[in-house]
């Protein structure tokens, strides 16, 4: 993992194999409403989409095996979470979960959420 820092008061990580990022409780949320912070997100989304097949993912704070879910928004967005530590995303996830758009509404319908 490589930081990433964002403005002068928030640090992300990110893979510096797949460039999927790891945000702390509360940082993807904060990074979503902020100017240009997509640029966070530098990875190929198709890299992202094939890494996102992978089901057991651990979290790299506590090594305890991450939740798969869906964004309530988007349900096309299906990413890594732990209850304790945070959220990882994988590349491209990041910058669709930030911008909704009329074409993420067909990709909810024709995705699904997941179950």
């Amino acid at each position: 993992m490589e930081e990433i820092t964002y403005g002068h008061d928030m640090t992300v990580d990110r893979c510096t194999n797949c460039k999927g990022i790891w945000f702390d409780l509360g940082e993807a949320e904060e990074l979503k409403g902020k100017w240009m912070s997509e640029f966070v997100d530098s990875g190929n989304p198709d890299v992202g989409k094939e890494y996102n097949k992978i089901e057991d993912v651990d979290c790299p704070r506590c090594g305890k095996r991450m939740e798969k879910v869906s964004d309530p928004k988007q349900p096309h967005i299906w990413y890594e979470a732990c209850a304790e530590h945070g959220m990882y995303f994988d590349a491209g996830e990041f910058t669709d979960y930030k911008y909704e758009t009329l074409l993420d509404k067909f990709r909810d319908l024709v995705t699904g959420k997941r179950s």
